[in-house]
């Protein structure tokens, strides 16, 4: 008799959630709401008969049970890619496929993917920005650019591309509306615009500048950077401005400072890459590209 497994798609969600330690991290990447994690990791531990996250107000764990169970669950995940890849009929041409965050695929890798096709032109890449699972081999990326603190365990190897620094931006007539006779946009007048799915926002800058004061449970949201830069850009508030990726409209004028304090982030764009990277030689040549690019763009930054 055939053993009853658990629903693939509730496993995926307690991978992601037992990496990220988090419900909402977890939900932006697999591109679903945390509400559904929630649900489907409750069914699973349900189905189980065993709790696998201790739920406390800071925070997420993993339970005793959830501490054993996720090596076998990422393992089995990546036996599957592993099997799949080494399939005798798999077309011996193969897109090199790479994972990255919408805002930075828009702003800094497809403007630069012309350079690469010029170069190599029977290289074929695949982009994905849908936030979902990208464990190594897991979920079949060959790369990755993410933003993390720093190096996370899955993938062979990390490499730091770039920083960003957190600057309040605005649209120029906001910010004269914000700008009193001293000359100095008031921000406590502002509607402050949220990035719900940023690592880093409001609080991060505030901290960081040493400032306090300002109301942060008002004003609107948005689940990406790209929205929040549009909202700020059409005069509906104040969105914390990553540069430089935002370095564009700011030299466009489309969007100002409404700070002078700028705050570094403890996080950094990598670059991750598949434990097979090395095999292939149109993977280490895709791989030096991305960070030629990096350090192209950091010394013109």
């Amino acid at each position: 008799m055939s053993q009853r497994l658990p629903p693939l798609n509730a496993l995926r969600l307690f991978e992601a959630a037992a990496r990220h330690r988090s419900f909402k991290l977890a939900a932006a990447e697999l591109n679903v709401t945390p509400g559904a994690v929630s649900h489907g990791i409750g069914a699973l531990e349900a189905m189980l008969g065993v709790e696998l996250f201790v739920r406390e107000p800071r925070g997420l764990s993993l339970s005793a049970a959830g501490e054993h169970y996720l090596p076998y669950i990422a393992e089995a995940f990546s036996l599957i890619v592993v099997g799949t890849q080494s399939l005798p009929d798999r077309r011996k041409r193969r897109a090199i496929s790479v994972t990255c965050a919408p805002t930075l695929a828009a702003r800094w890798l497809v403007p630069r993917l012309a350079d690469f096709r010029a170069r190599w032109p029977n290289i074929d890449v695949t982009v994905d920005t849908s936030r979902r699972q990208a464990g190594f081999p897991v979920d079949g990326f060959d790369f990755g650019l993410r933003l993390s603190r720093g190096p996370v365990d899955g993938a062979s190897s990390w490499q730091r591309l770039f920083g960003e620094r957190l600057v309040p931006v605005c649209s120029p007539a906001y910010r004269a509306m914000l700008t009193g006779a001293g000359g100095v946009p008031d921000l406590t007048r502002a509607a402050l615009i949220h990035i719900d799915t940023a690592s880093q926002d409001w609080q991060a800058w505030m901290d960081g500048a040493g400032i306090d004061g300002l109301d942060l449970h008002g004003g609107l949201r948005f689940d990406t950077v790209q929205l929040g830069f549009d909202a700020a850009a059409a005069g509906l508030g104040v969105v914390i401005g990553r540069r430089p990726l935002v370095d564009r409209e700011l030299a466009a004028g489309t969007l100002v400072e409404a700070s002078a304090t700028s705050v570094e982030t403890q996080t950094a764009y990598w670059l991750c890459e598949t434990p097979q990277a090395s095999a292939r030689a149109d993977f280490v040549a895709f791989r030096n590209w991305l960070i030629e690019q990096a350090a192209r763009f950091v010394d013109n930054g």
